[in-house]
């Protein structure tokens, strides 16, 4: 008898850029706790895995510009973590830090307190943006062609240093002597309750996805913007082929590090919009693309998106209208020449193909729209029943593991899919009744790691 693969599910706050709308009276500031707790007690309800925050030590930029605005007045991540530590008992708690300008031995302590506060419930996203502006807060300059590099050393020094302790609970000295880090001396925090917290990455390039393989417990999958419509084509079909391929790919390259298809989670980032009918979901969604950005804003940013992936300023063109090369494929391709900020050097022309093929699709005609849709994560418009047949079809023909949800507004836009889509998944089988252990790595079904003495 086969056995049922049930899904997991998870949640990322805040959203990134034009993704989460920050309206109304409810809303809250970015650095509102009440927010944080309110989302974290909504997804320890719905009996998520874990609560991903999203952050990064400076505001991202574009021409001597802020272009991240939501960005501006978040709390430190592992802060808030700690604190959400204390107002929940089973939810899993990740952390968004880079590996450029942070060092092992003092992300490590932070980290493996966070495990001990929350009784084996921490993890780490490994951030590896090659973002130049990110660092110009620090004396590190790093080459961002040794991101990834650093990335992997980063991880395999942390986890020697939880693992400089016993289980039972003995200090030993360590020493590292690497390419990037050369530290000695003795580590002040006992073994996390993990062994080691669980390592989350977002790479969608194929060094992402060799790093992710190579060290990562959960890679959070980047399946391209568009809408997967209850009853639609295209789109739907786009998100299943783009799933197993990537799905394929990643655990294909696990043997390679002496690793299994078990453990590693494939988690990719979703957002949804929900209605008593597919009509209502839709105008919903609508209604919701429209408050991502405030009209004055519009236009500059559609401006700025386009100029991230070509390279070039384009403030001369007309941001309604599409524009040559990116959004209709007509004219001269963007350069692939130099990184440019979080878009990686070698797939500037992947995203404009993108752009291109989602306007050929959705027949967009407007250059602002087209980028509005193309940025950020697919959506799932719908029923919630149709909602949850797709997340269940999407796991059963292994697309997914399960999908880290990007609520469409916060603080209570999880609200809604945990009161409606959890219960249909449950009663599918798709998804847990309860959590059948304390730690986040028994949420995800991953095994502690052996102690390397």
């Amino acid at each position: 008898m086969t056995v049922r693969r049930r899904m997991h599910l998870a949640v990322r706050c805040p959203g990134v850029g034009d993704t989460t709308v920050r309206t109304g009276p409810r809303s809250g500031a970015p650095i509102d706790f009440a927010s944080f707790e309110r989302l974290a007690r909504t997804a320890e309800r719905g009996l998520f895995d874990f609560l991903l925050l999203a952050g990064g030590p400076r505001s991202r930029e574009h021409r001597g510009s802020v272009r991240d605005p939501d960005a501006l007045g978040r709390p430190e991540a592992i802060t808030v973590l700690n604190a959400l530590a204390a107002v929940t008992e089973r939810l899993g708690l990740a952390a968004t830090v880079d590996a450029i300008s942070n060092e092992p031995y003092e992300l490590a302590r932070r980290l493996a307190t966070l495990d001990h506060l929350s009784e084996g419930r921490a993890a780490w996203n490994v951030e590896t943006s090659p973002d130049t502006p990110t660092t110009e807060n620090f004396r590190r300059r790093p080459d961002p062609a040794n991101r990834y590099p650093r990335a992997a050393e980063f991880v395999e020094v942390t986890r020697e240093l939880w693992d400089s302790w016993t289980p039972d609970g003995a200090s030993r000295p360590f020493a590292h002597r690497g390419l990037h880090f050369d530290i000695a001396g003795e580590f002040t925090v006992p073994r996390p309750p993990q062994g080691h917290p669980v390592v989350i990455h977002a790479g969608d390039s194929s060094e992402g996805r060799e790093f992710a393989a190579r060290a990562a417990d959960v890679v959070l999958a980047d399946w391209g913007a568009g809408d997967c419509p209850s009853g639609g084509h295209g789109s739907r079909e786009s998100a299943l082929e783009a799933g197993r391929a990537f799905y394929a790919d990643v655990k294909g390259r696990l043997a390679a590090y002496g690793r299994s298809p078990e453990e590693l989670r494939i988690m990719p980032v979703v957002t949804f919009v929900l209605g008593d009918t597919d009509a209502e979901a839709r105008e919903r969604a609508v209604e919701i693309r429209r408050q991502r950005k405030a009209p004055q804003d519009a236009p500059r940013s559609a401006v700025g998106a386009r100029e991230r992936v070509r390279g070039v300023g384009l403030s001369s063109y007309d941001p309604g209208e599409p524009l040559p090369g990116i959004d209709i494929g007509i004219g001269i391709d963007p350069d692939p020449a130099p990184t440019r900020g979080r878009t990686r050097t070698a797939d500037v022309l992947t995203v404009a193909e993108k752009r291109r093929a989602l306007a050929r699709e959705e027949g967009l005609s407007g250059g602002r729209r087209t980028v509005i849709e193309a940025h950020g994560p697919r959506w799932f418009v719908g029923t919630p029943e149709a909602v949850a047949a797709e997340f269940d079809a999407l796991v059963r023909a292994d697309a997914a593991d399960g999908f880290v949800l990007v609520p469409p507004a916060t603080p209570g836009g999880l609200d809604t899919f945990v009161d409606r889509v959890v219960p249909l998944l449950q009663e599918r089988g798709a998804f847990r009744t309860e959590y059948t252990g304390t730690t986040m790595r028994s949420h995800l079904g991953l095994a502690e790691p052996v102690w390397k003495g």
